[in-house]
């Protein structure tokens, strides 16, 4: 999981700031830009966007609290988006930087959007990659969906049933995840399969997606109800990118649904599936540089 292997011009990451042990990679030159990943990977996930955004921003690319190397001091309370989002935010502020762009994709976009709510002022910009919010998810579960996607229900079980069932065979579980999200396509070489299954070795890290899971269940979608009821919008810029096969409602696109939390919102489908950083970097970098080209300055 070493970032050098995977960010050779960029440093490591070894901060503590809001009661989490950061660990990741950072570097480049220009604005501020947050880089959050996605289950069950770690912040290596961005090492195919990383290199090119590197050459016109700061990007940081920490692994998100419990996930990878990055160690809360304390798994209680429950790591929620939102407290996920403060230690980050907290994170930037320890680099120097007061104002700053997200992408997040997959979890790391769940946390980006409470992040964008609660720090206004500080977020210039925001981007989801494959993802609607977690209450516009949830609304549209159909038991086809939810076979899908049964891991959300599985991890969010009491603990510690899903723990001690993911113990027995780890490798196994996260190569049928990769391969789901993937169609099975040969997306993913192995040095980097190979950090994400160390990194799901670890029961800690285990654990700590599991309270993920829980969270968004239970503490995430009601804050989710509540800033809806509350009206609350992101003031930022919003861009969503979804994989065409994810999405195949003819009545709204993902852009409608963000219309819902943010009132600039622009966005286009890919190929390929739920992996984008990973699977198709390019498509992602063709509508995410002009993007932060419009709405970052130094």
């Amino acid at each position: 999981m070493s970032s050098p292997a995977f960010f050779p011009s960029l440093q490591r990451i070894d901060i503590e700031a809001g009661d989490v042990r950061f660990a990741g990679a950072m570097g480049g030159d220009g604005p501020p830009l947050l880089l959050l990943h996605g289950y069950p990977q770690t912040h290596i996930a961005w090492r195919r966007l990383a290199p090119e955004l590197a050459k016109h921003y700061s990007v940081v690319i920490p692994d998100l609290p419990g996930y990878g190397a990055s160690r809360p001091r304390d798994m209680s309370p429950r790591w929620t988006k939102r407290r996920a989002g403060d230690a980050l935010a907290a994170l930037m502020t320890h680099l120097g930087h007061d104002r700053f762009a997200i992408v997040g994709h997959d979890r790391g976009a769940r946390v980006g959007y409470p992040l964008a709510l609660d720090h206004p002022t500080r977020v210039t910009a925001y981007t989801s990659l494959t993802v609607i919010p977690t209450a516009d998810a949830m609304a549209a579960i159909d038991y086809r969906s939810a076979a899908h996607a049964f891991h959300w229900f599985f991890f969010a079980q009491e603990a510690d049933l899903p723990e001690r069932l993911l113990s027995a065979d780890p490798d196994a579980f996260i190569a049928q995840a990769l391969a789901r999200m993937t169609d099975g396509r040969d997306v993913i070489e192995p040095a980097a399969l190979d950090a994400y299954r160390a990194a799901f070795r670890d029961p800690v890290v285990r654990h700590a997606i599991c309270e993920d899971y829980r969270a968004a269940l239970n503490e995430d979608l009601a804050l989710d109800h509540g800033d809806l009821a509350a009206g609350r919008k992101m003031p930022c810029p919003v861009l969503v990118l979804w994989p065409q096969a994810d999405h195949v409602s003819e009545q709204q696109t993902p852009v409608d649904i963000w219309l819902r939390w943010a009132n600039d919102v622009s966005g286009n489908a890919t190929s390929g599936g739920h992996l984008q950083p990973e699977e198709t970097p390019q498509e992602v970098l063709a509508s995410l540089l002009p993007f932060l080209a419009r709405h970052i300055s130094v």
